[in-house]
């Protein structure tokens, strides 16, 4: 019920629903991949954060201003640069203020490569030796120790 209500208020807002968007099957709460094109930044869509199959299409001129207005969010769990440049690539994934940032391609997890999210995107880090961190805390003992006289 959330997701078809933000499907409507994203079309009212003046997004255009490309594709998908509906229910998928009679059983279940599953969506169908949904694409999304003339999304502004100040739109739900694209100011909350969205679990599930959708794309939000927004058109940009430099690549500065694609990092200022990702950055400009308050979620940072993941995102991807698709790019022919590897220097726009390192640039981009560097400045980006997510957790995790693929390069052309997405949501390839690893078991050994720590996941989790920036702001308001979780806490601390799943997978990974970083994920340890959430099962111990640390602890300094310092101690005088009597001399021994022998």
């Amino acid at each position: 019920k959330q997701w078809y209500q933000r499907r409507v208020r994203g079309v009212e807002q003046g997004a255009s629903l490309q594709c998908g968007g509906s229910q998928h099957g009679d059983k279940g709460f599953y969506m169908q991949p949904t694409v999304f094109a003339d999304v502004k930044d100040d739109m739900k869509i694209s100011t909350d954060e969205i679990f599930g199959p959708v794309m939000q299409i927004s058109s940009f001129k430099t690549v500065e201003e694609v990092v200022e207005r990702a950055n400009n969010t308050n979620y940072g769990l993941a995102a991807g640069v698709f790019t022919k440049n590897v220097d726009t690539m390192y640039r981009v994934s560097s400045a980006l203020r997510a957790g995790h940032v693929w390069g052309n391609t997405y949501n390839v997890l690893v078991t050994q490569s720590p996941f989790g999210g920036f702001k308001e995107s979780g806490f601390g880090r799943d997978l990974g030796e970083y994920a340890l961190s959430s099962y111990t805390e640390v602890k300094c003992v310092t101690m005088a120790v009597p001399q021994k006289n022998s």
